[in-house]
């Protein structure tokens, strides 16, 4: 591979360019755009297909605005962890009931360490739906459920944990989450990110028509969870730009800092994954450490190389046909192996 950032930031973003084009010429998704790059160096970007049909001739770039699915744990409930975490106000490692008395066991027992490593032993489907109109908090009637495993016995993804975090992260900062990540974004320049509901156009892309006849998904989320909530959620809801997240990436990777700090702390392994892949707090993080990372259901990716400040961004929107995730496995593999080379 190429030592020079930008002919490094070129040549694989045209490499993942075509493999992105090969899936879009075959029909598996609309289209996508994605971003190479490396901290203070520049970075290339990509773009195939177009928005979706119901865009036009529209075609995906850097500005176009895509929903982050569960990227959002990482660009909204990870930071905004870290912010109580470094103002004293909560402690990853000590049980949720010495921030939050008022909740009950077994999930008062829990850490926030646990949570955000999927350690917690939380049942594994999210279901709110079952808790509707009981007059009681959602926060008590996730703590309330009984565990599937022992804390720290084994790794489960489960969306649960941050749905918690998302519920009571406004307790312990005194807004509510839409705010409190509104002004992180914007303290970092983030200027195109939000959660939704946002007006359907060109610039933004749909998922998934659940439903014939039934409107596309569209500027809502794509995650029931999430949408249940009004949009605005621990684990799913933000929509975003290969730009912003470009951006974001550059800045956990720039090395001074809190939010840099805390994802130096954050990579530390908790939990085995599988052979080879690790989780920390959120982040997926590859045996040797040399890549951090975390993907959306919906098409979407962020890839982390801390030891040498590159990072690769993927934005599609892979779920417009349906759920099949080995629409973008070549995508995400050559991603992975593109940082890791």
């Amino acid at each position: 591979m190429p030592t020079d950032p930008q002919e490094w930031a070129r040549e694989t973003a045209a490499a993942l360019g075509a493999v992105l084009g090969e899936a879009v010429d075959g029909g598996r998704f609309p289209g996508g755009v994605l971003v190479a790059g490396q901290a203070g160096a520049g970075r290339a970007v990509a773009g195939r297909g177009l928005v979706a049909p119901e865009c036009g001739d529209a075609r995906p770039d850097e500005h176009t605005r895509y929903d982050l699915a569960s990227l959002t744990k990482v660009l909204a409930t990870w930071p905004l962890v870290g912010e109580a975490v470094r103002a004293g106000l909560l402690d990853p490692d000590a049980p949720l009931r010495a921030a939050f008395p008022r909740l009950p066991a077994p999930g008062a027992d829990l850490t926030t360490a646990q949570l955000m490593s999927h350690t917690a032993g939380l049942l594994p489907h999210t279901g709110l739906a079952r808790y509707e109109h009981t007059g009681r908090p959602l926060a008590e009637h996730l703590c309330a459920e009984p565990l599937v495993s022992a804390p720290g016995a084994r790794h489960r993804y489960v969306d649960r944990g941050f749905v918690l975090l998302g519920l009571l992260l406004p307790d312990l900062l005194g807004r509510p989450l839409h705010e409190l990540a509104d002004r992180l974004w914007r303290g970092l320049g983030l200027t195109a990110t939000a959660y939704g509901p946002l007006p359907r156009g060109p610039r933004l892309a749909p998922t998934e028509q659940r439903l014939g006849g039934a409107p596309r998904t569209w500027g809502v989320p794509h995650d029931p969870g999430a949408a249940l909530l009004g949009g605005v959620a621990g684990h799913a809801g933000v929509f975003s730009t290969a730009a912003d997240l470009a951006r974001y990436a550059e800045h956990l990777l720039g090395g001074d800092g809190p939010l840099p700090a805390w994802f130096a702390r954050s990579r530390r392994p908790l939990a085995d994954v599988e052979p080879g892949l690790r989780r920390g707090l959120a982040w997926l993080v590859t045996a040797d450490g040399a890549v951090a990372y975390h993907h959306g259901f919906t098409g979407t990716s962020l890839y982390l190389a801390p030891g040498t400040g590159r990072y690769v961004v993927l934005c599609t929107n892979a779920v417009y046909h349906g759920w099949d995730r080995s629409r973008l496995a070549p995508l995400r593999t050559l991603a992975l192996r593109s940082l890791r080379a």
